[in-house]
Parts: structure tokens; C-alpha cells; sequence
């Protein structure tokens, strides 16, 4: 039976991941102060003006404003004709300190409080947390949501480097994979959305996309004479970023996590430390589901985590692996709940999240990226 499935990928200069990364941005210069700091902070940004709200308890003293200038300016903003310019554009900060109610489950879990025995870090707040992976691809991801990440990293690329002429930071990507009997055969539709300056000739950049972006990035043995390319379909693109589009952190979790192939548990990533399951528990569930493939214990494997405010250890654990599974499935939950702490602290620890690594996972999707820790293979 063939099937077609579709997902996106977003550019750093993407209005919501331009958000994300102004959000991770402050994270990392508070971890990299108090590595204890706790962080929720949310970012809008709409024309030349960028709001940041939420909540942050930290020993640290951070300059925020220039922590936000920076972040838009390394996106590439540097004029409102572009989207918004960094060094005019006006940033207004409205943070408070984390809820003494909520940060007493984390600081002590009901475990401890119950039975006053060792310390135990509790969830920062009640949630459902997937992982997965697939053997679709090197990365043990999805063979769509890699090649969009890949061609919107190329989109980046071929900007920064001039190798095409005339694109601002604003873009986004779409891949649609064709599969039978449940195996990628070939790559159906490409959309490619590339904000240029007003002088930009569309045909010129349409002929400079798909040779040097797609046929870059996409496998030429995926590409055939029935895959069609639609860049910059509308025919014009020029009013991007925050300019054309109002940015929010975390409105992008699917294109953070696996574009749609998996399921989500609705929690955000960017902005958050570690003592928020919504992202420290989604790493270690991909990192255990991605493990799990590795070892040859099943082709397909998808993780739940739940947790409880304040609680310590995880609710439930379900494994589904969709009978591709070589082992029982109870006994892929038999090693995991023998092999690894789920708890927020010995997620904590055992992927070292204290540490100021957040800025690096804003784009591109937080999984089948080089140098993550949940990305690491280990003999189970």
C-alpha cells in the first residue's frame, strides 16, 4: 500500500524560532552563571518590538536586553526592511520569580516529604512525554523531518555564504515522502519558502533552490521525474520575520520533535530548564526509544513518560513498537525501568542538563543532531 506523508522544517530567522532562540538564549546566560538557576520564559515578537514574560529564580545577574539584541542580531536581523532590526527594536521584560507553591514539590518531592528520606527533585509540573525513533534513517529519525531540517540548514547556509544573492533570514520547508508497505520510497513535493529582498528575480531564485538547496541536500536516487518543486509558491516573499508574522516561543514543537510522525504531549521546549519535564523527560524518552532501535530490539519504538507535579518518579511508562519488536514488549519496560533513574534528577544527571547547552537545540529539531547527549547509542 503506498502512503504519502508530509512534514516542515522553520529557519532560524522563522519569527517562532527566532523566539525560541531568544528564550534558550537567556537560559543558557543563566546556566552559565547558576547552573541551579530555574527558567520559564516565554517570547513574543510582532514588528519592532519583543516581549518577554515568565519566570526566573537564579543567583545569577544576567543583562537581558543584550542577551536579546544579540540573539536577534546572530539570527541575522539587522533592519526593519529584513523583519526587525536588533539595535532599534524595542524589548520590554516582564519576569517574576517561580511559584513558591511550585517550587516546593521541586525542591522536595512527595517521596521525600512522605518518608523523609533522601532528597528527591520533583516534576515541575504535571505532563505526558513521547520519544521515539524509527530506522527510516542513519539518525534512527523520520525520513521527512530530516530532510526538511536538512534543506532548511541549507536554506541558512546558502544565505550566510552568498552562495545565492539577495535571501533574508525568514524561510521554511516542506517534505512530502512517499512510502510502500510502510518503507520511504521516494520523495513526492518539495516547498521551499525563502524570503528575498524586492529586486530578487523569482524565476532566477526558483532555478538557484532547487539546484542549489534541494538537489544539494536530497539523495538524487529519492528525486524523479514526478517530484514536484514549489519554491515560493505565492511568488513573492518579502515581508518576513516579526515584520510580516508575529513570533511565539514554542509554537513550533512539532517541527522540535518529529514532524508529525509521532505523538507530542503538547509540552514546549525552548526557554525551559531541565526541572521541566516537558523537556528533560521528552530527551530522555528519545534518548531511551532511540537506544532501544539501536540494540536491534525493535525497528520502530515511541516512549510515554507521565508525571506529577511535585512527584518524583514517572506516573507511567508505556512502550509501543508498533509489532516491529524482536524482544516482548515487556521486556523492552523490564530494562527500562532497570537501566535508567526517571526521576527529573536522575534525568538531570545522567544527561547533564545543568549545563548551558540549550541555544544549539533551538534549531533544526531537538533530535538526530550531533553532540546531544539523548543522541548518544549505549549497549542496553
Amino acid at each position: 500500500m503506498r502512503k504519502f506523508f508530509t512534514s516542515e522544517s522553520v529557519t532560524e530567522g522563522h519569527p517562532d524560532k527566532l523566539c525560541d532562540y531568544i528564550s534558550d538564549s537567556v537560559l543558557d546566560a543563566y546556566l552559565e552563571k547558576d547552573e541551579t538557576s530555574r527558567v520559564a520564559l516565554e517570547t513574543v515578537a510582532s514588528k519592532e518590538e519583543v516581549y518577554l514574560t515568565g519566570e526566573i529564580t537564579s543567583n545569577a545577574n544576567v543583562d537581558i536586553e543584550a542577551i536579546v539584541r544579540n540573539a536577534i542580531k546572530e539570527v541575522g536581523y539587522d533592519s526593519e526592511e529584513a523583519g526587525m532590526d536588533y539595535k532599534t527594536c524595542s524589548i520590554r521584560i516582564n519576569i517574576s520569580k517561580q511559584s513558591s507553591d511550585i517550587a516546593m514539590g521541586v525542591d522536595n518531592a512527595l517521596e521525600t516529604r512522605e518518608k523523609n528520606g533522601e532528597t528527591l527533585e520533583g516534576a515541575g509540573d504535571q505532563g505526558i512525554m513521547f520519544g521515539f525513533a524509527c530506522d527510516e534513517t542513519e539518525e534512527f529519525m523520520p525520513l521527512a523531518i530530516m530532510l526538511a531540517h536538512k534543506l532548511a540548514k541549507r536554506l541558512e547556509v546558502v544565505r550566510k555564504e552568498k552562495i545565492i544573492d539577495g535571501l533574508r533570514p525568514d524561510g521554511k520547508v516542506q517534505v512530502t515522502v512517499e512510502y510502500e508497505d510502510d518503507k520511504p520510497v521516494r520523495v513526492d513535493t518539495i516547498v521551499v519558502s525563502a524570503q528575498h529582498i524586492p529586486e530578487k528575480d523569482i524565476d532566477e531564485l526558483r532555478k538557484e533552490i532547487i539546484e542549489k538547496v534541494i538537489k544539494e541536500i536530497v539523495p538524487a536516487k529519492l528525486l524523479d521525474s514526478n517530484t514536484k518543486y514549489l519554491v515560493n509558491p505565492t511568488g513573492r516573499f518579502v515581508i518576513g520575520g516579526p515584520y510580516g508574522d508575529s513570533g511565539l516561543t514554542g509554537r513550533k514543537i512539532i517541527v522540535d520533535t518529529y514532524g508529525g510522525y509521532a505523538r507530542n504531549g503538547g509540552g514546549a521546549f525552548s526557554g525551559k530548564d531541565a526541572t521541566k519535564v516537558d523537556r528533560s523527560a521528552s530527551y530522555m524518552a528519545r534518548f531511551i526509544a532511540k537506544n532501544i532501535v539501536a540494540n536491534k530490539l525493535a525497528k520502530k519504538c515511541e516512549i510515554q513518560i507521565s508525571y506529577a507535579i511535585g512527584v518524583a518518579k514517572p506516573v507511567s511508562i508505556y512502550v509501543e513498537t508498533f509489532g516491529t519488536n524482536l524482544i516482548p514488549e515487556e521486556e523492552i519496560l523490564k530494562i527500562i525501568e532497570e537501566k535508567f533513574d526517571l526521576t527529573p534528577g536522575g534525568i538531570i544527571d545522567y544527561l547533564k542538563l545543568r549545563r548551558p547547552i540549550y541555544k544549539k537545540t533551538t534549531n533544526y529539531g531537538h533530535f538526530g543532531k550531533d553532540g546531544l547527549a539523548w543522541e548518544n547509542i549505549i549497549k542496553l
